[in-house]
């Protein structure tokens, strides 16, 4: 903890004795609820630590401590909830030395290997006011303004995916029969809502069937004269939709991952292929998935053509684009995802590129309507012909996340986000030229967003690799090398980039290859930071022995 944190500590009258804080239990708890505006709130004084506490975490260059983990383990190893409060203070000091010290710096600007970023400052304020406010928006009687509010946010960039005409948001836009957009906590959730919607659309009720929704998988694939049915899309696939694959009763067998190509796009002749043999076979196809921006490498696929394949085959085409979506905002990019506007149903990421924190996923839908096929009521909540949100949604109870994805679409707006999505862009496209000017790396693929793949070379194996003569053995050898690489600069912390598994693109062969991989979308990441940690990896990489 700071010595300022540590003052505020000291100075303040609640460092009570543990018999004092014993002995008023009653008193203790109702200060945890009193209003914040009644003199020396516990709120306000908490307040002040925390605020010191966050700056200091935020204003850490380092992307995190280099404690081991066997400590952290030690620490959080009581499984015991204390019979009395606990003093706030002594907590908060706690808090801070082993939780917030020990954490990762995702806003840190040589932290570039994940999907997280800085946070812009309007974000901190405004999610304390939607705690202050907790409003649960799985309905009306809980979340009164806030579920317009989140819809006219989904509105927002359903628009920018789809461009229909004023009429049509005119019409759909609060219309409680209408669903263009489902605000959920993730990519996953989003991924596994599409997919539900898809199947139970397909699988719906007709001639005395009640539907899949009433009478289960198998009596629906019966009624429908189908063998069994399947989800297609590239081996790149998030993991998500393993989930719900086993969720929705298929198995994961039932997921067909075709392989992508040196773009890593998925291959359209065997997704074709793939189509035609399924419909030989009856196989129910729920789904078509296209991935715009694949979480290794950042690909995005020909999202066009497969939209004509889904079409011709008369199922329902789904793009990941969890990632890549925000592309939307950019004139100069948005062209890689052509197509997407074809898509029956999207999913993109508010954690990601549209900067908002941790918890904001959606799905979106092209056709108002096809949500009501997931569609459920209780007396007790979520009743038919309101305008409840959690009527159409898989999650119950959840936090009003719509005000901070409301505010970023309204304080950073169109420019703002094509500025983000452009600078990332160039900033990886500096990286790569960086990595192919340096004899220590080796470039393993064009970024295709901002995504970069690359690995370190050691020294007596860069002829071998120039000249694309590496042997397996040579190969295990640079792969060991990177692994131990990534781990030494983790574990020291000064800087990050995260690591994945690819098949090397540039030598010709079907090697396995542990790549470096980075991630360039925080803007406070300058090309000195960059340089930072290039110069940092090939300093630790000095000290490697394999």
């Amino acid at each position: 903890m700071t010595s300022s944190s540590q003052e505020i500590l000291n100075k303040n009258s609640l460092f009570e004795s543990e018999p004092a804080l014993h002995d008023d239990v009653a008193g203790q708890i109702m200060q945890m609820f009193t209003s914040f505006n009644q003199v020396n709130s516990l709120e306000q004084q908490i307040d002040a630590i925390t605020e010191n506490i966050s700056q200091v975490f935020l204003s850490t260059i380092d992307s995190n401590s280099n404690i081991d983990l066997d400590f952290l383990l030690e620490k959080f190893s009581d499984s015991q909830i204390p019979i009395h409060p606990t003093n706030v203070e002594s907590y908060l000091q706690y808090i801070s030395n082993n939780v917030v010290a020990h954490s990762i710096h995702t806003s840190s600007p040589r932290f570039i290997g994940h999907m997280t970023s800085a946070l812009p400052s309007f974000v901190r304020p405004l999610a304390k006011l939607m705690t202050a406010m907790n409003q649960n928006a799985v309905k009306i009687e809980t979340a009164k303004a806030l579920s317009f509010c989140e819809r006219e946010a989904l509105a927002m960039l359903h628009r920018q995916i789809y461009s229909f005409s004023d009429g049509f948001y005119d019409q759909h836009i609060q219309n409680n029969l209408s669903t263009l957009g489902i605000l959920v906590s993730g990519g996953t959730v989003a991924n596994i809502t599409a997919l539900w919607c898809a199947r139970n659309a397909a699988l719906g009720p007709k001639d005395g069937f009640l539907g899949v929704e009433q009478e289960g998988l198998a009596a629906a694939l019966d009624v429908y004269g189908y063998t069994g049915a399947v989800i297609i899309g590239s081996d790149l696939m998030h993991y998500s939709f393993d989930k719900a694959a086993d969720l929705m009763g298929l198995g994961i067998h039932s997921l067909i991952r075709i392989p992508t190509d040196c773009h890593n796009r998925v291959n359209l002749q065997l997704l074709r292929q793939t189509v035609t043999e399924c419909r030989q076979q009856n196989l129910l196809i729920i789904a078509i998935v296209g991935v715009a921006g694949t979480t290794d490498s950042g690909g995005v696929d020909a999202l066009e053509e497969i939209a004509e394949i889904a079409q011709a085959a008369n199922t329902h085409f789904h793009v990941d684009a969890a990632w890549s979506g925000p592309l939307i905002f950019s004139e100069k990019y948005r062209y890689k995802l052509a197509g997407i506007e074809k898509a029956d149903s999207v999913t993109i990421d508010g954690h990601k590129q549209l900067y908002l924190p941790m918890g904001i996923g959606m799905v979106f839908f092209r056709d108002p309507y096809l949500a009501s096929a997931i569609e459920k009521q209780a007396s007790y909540t979520m009743r038919k012909g309101s305008f409840d949100l959690g009527k159409r949604a898989l999650e119950g109870s959840r936090p009003g996340m719509a005000l901070l994805l409301h505010a970023g679409l309204k304080l950073i707006g169109l420019k703002g986000y094509e500025f983000l999505i452009n600078e990332g862009i160039r900033k990886t496209q500096y990286m790569a030229a960086c990595i192919d000017a340096m004899p220590e790396f080796e470039l393993l693929a064009e970024p295709d967003t901002n995504l970069l793949l690359y690995r370190y070379i050691p020294e007596h194996l860069r002829e071998v690799v120039a000249k694309k003569q590496i042997t397996k053995i040579d190969n295990q050898i640079i792969n060991k090398f990177n692994e131990s690489l990534q781990k030494t600069q983790r574990q020291i912390g000064n800087s990050f980039i995260s690591r994945t598994i690819k098949k090397n693109l540039n030598s010709g062969n079907e090697f396995p290859v542990v790549a470096m991989r980075a991630v360039l979308a925080n803007p406070l990441t300058t090309e000195a930071d960059i340089l930072a940690v290039l110069h940092d990896q090939i300093q630790i990489a000095a000290k490697i022995t394999i």
